[in-house]
């Protein structure tokens, strides 16, 4: 009885250790999102408009201006930028994205796939780990990115994606990454990156007349790399948010499991405890007894 209390007596302190990581954890997660979410919900209007304008320019544009970054072609090679976090403890956060990105080449680019022309850039450690293990044909150039995040080394990956894509060595680049809502909500998507997707008019709809200012093609050279790098600064933001929410969420979950744990612990304990005393008290009764006879 005495072995099966010390071994109860362990696990409740195996059990307090867990917590009190855990409960770490989701605190330095919780400061961690505070600043991340500040990031992404500042930088979010701004994309969306920039992209949004984009859109319209290149659906508006004159035939004659030449727009590489735009050109649709038959998609024979693809590249996704898959992005992840670099370390685990965030629930299924990064499981979610690589099945997202397998989802996105299952039901798009199974062809392209079987052929060797699907290469994925990753931006994280754990979609690159599990996506090699799944025989994709990975890079890991930028995938350390979020060692130091900011807007310059985004804008390297970016810039490389565009020279790739205009050298024709990609037809179409694909983002897979998690958009932020809130700390206990993700939303898994799949997201054009390029060619510069065109805004589809609606029927009757008049085109847009702009002015433009320098000249359209000059406006339109200078434009488009500056908001690609910031959609692509934009998305890896919101995988930082996500990230710290889940990780948050998880740790949550799991202090909360470790309480369930220690009650029922506890009370096993308490119930082994009672029945050696009881048992204790037998024999010194029955001892007696004993003697007395």
């Amino acid at each position: 009885m005495g072995a099966q209390l010390k071994e109860v007596r362990n696990r409740i302190k195996s059990v307090q250790s867990t917590q009190q990581i855990t409960k770490a954890m989701k605190m330095v997660s919780a400061a961690k999102l505070r600043k991340a979410q500040d990031a992404i919900l500042q930088m979010r209007p701004y994309s969306q408009k920039l992209q949004e304008m984009l859109s319209n320019i290149v659906s508006n544009a004159d035939g004659n201006v030449e727009m590489k970054l735009a050109e649709e072609r038959a998609v024979e090679k693809v590249l996704l930028i898959v992005i992840t976090s670099d370390r685990g403890l965030c629930g299924a956060y990064n499981a979610n994205i690589v099945k997202q990105a397998k989802a996105v080449v299952e039901e798009k680019y199974s062809s392209q796939f079987a052929k060797g022309n699907v290469a994925v850039w990753n931006i994280g450690k754990k979609g690159w780990e599990s996506l090699t293990k799944s025989g994709y044909n990975t890079d890991a150039t930028f995938k350390d990115i979020y060692l130091h995040l900011n807007f310059e080394n985004v804008q390297a990956a970016a810039v490389a994606a565009m020279k790739a894509f205009e050298n024709k060595e990609f037809d179409a680049v694909e983002l897979i990454y998690s958009e932020f809502k809130n700390a206990a909500t993700q939303q898994f998507k799949a997201e054009q990156f390029l060619p510069i997707p065109k805004v589809t008019s609606k029927a009757g709809a008049k085109k847009a007349d702009f002015i433009f200012e320098p000249a359209q093609d000059v406006l339109i050279a200078e434009l488009m790399p500056k908001i690609l790098n910031t959609q692509l600064y934009k998305a890896v933001l919101d995988g930082n948010a996500s990230e710290h929410g889940a990780r948050m969420t998880a740790m949550d979950k799991a202090s909360e499991n470790a309480n369930e744990l220690l009650k029922s612990l506890k009370l096993s304990y308490n119930r082994a405890r009672q029945a050696a005393i009881t048992t204790e008290l037998t024999e010194i009764v029955s001892g007696a007894a004993a003697l007395e006879g």
